[in-house]
């Protein structure tokens, strides 16, 4: 084989593992925006950091990056919890929808690439992203309600 046909298999070898990994299904963590909320909400949602699960709806836990104590994530971002985001404007929709779940109370944003929920009357507001599998499913809430629940207190 001629130096020309070494290197060309060479690079045609190498352009082929180029697109194999970036078609690859990995487990690399999604990215997201760390929220920066005031010293005392930040200090709730360390605590809620320390009670999440390991597992929610069966995902183990895959947090995204930048790593943060106000963020979490499941299944390779199939569900994503953000802590101390803002007040989101759909809560002074009088039209906007809501939830309960094992007392908490969330607000219901539906979007094309999944439902997103955030508390309501809590100290501080704690944000659940869902992918699109959940567009009519609030299981994940289940296994989150009872963390936020032990550590945001109620503002009513």
């Amino acid at each position: 084989m001629t130096s020309f046909g070494r290197r060309s298999l060479i690079l045609s070898a190498a352009a082929v593992l180029v697109a194999a990994a970036g078609c690859s299904s990995t487990d690399a963590s999604a990215s997201i925006t760390v929220p920066s909320p005031p010293a005392e909400e930040a200090a709730l949602c360390r605590a809620l950091d320390g009670e999440l699960p390991d597992s929610v709806d069966g995902h183990d836990r895959d947090d995204p990056e930048p790593s943060s104590e106000l963020t979490a994530g499941w299944g390779d971002a199939a569900i994503v919890l953000r802590c101390g985001v803002a007040r989101p404007v759909g809560m002074s929709d009088p039209q906007g929808q809501g939830v309960e779940v094992d007392g908490v109370n969330w607000l219901l944003e539906e979007r094309d690439d999944g439902p997103r929920f955030t508390t309501t009357y809590r100290e501080t507001y704690v944000e659940v992203t869902l992918g699109s599998r959940y567009l009519h499913d609030i299981g994940p809430l289940t296994d989150l309600a009872g963390p936020v629940k032990k550590t945001v207190p109620a503002t009513l």
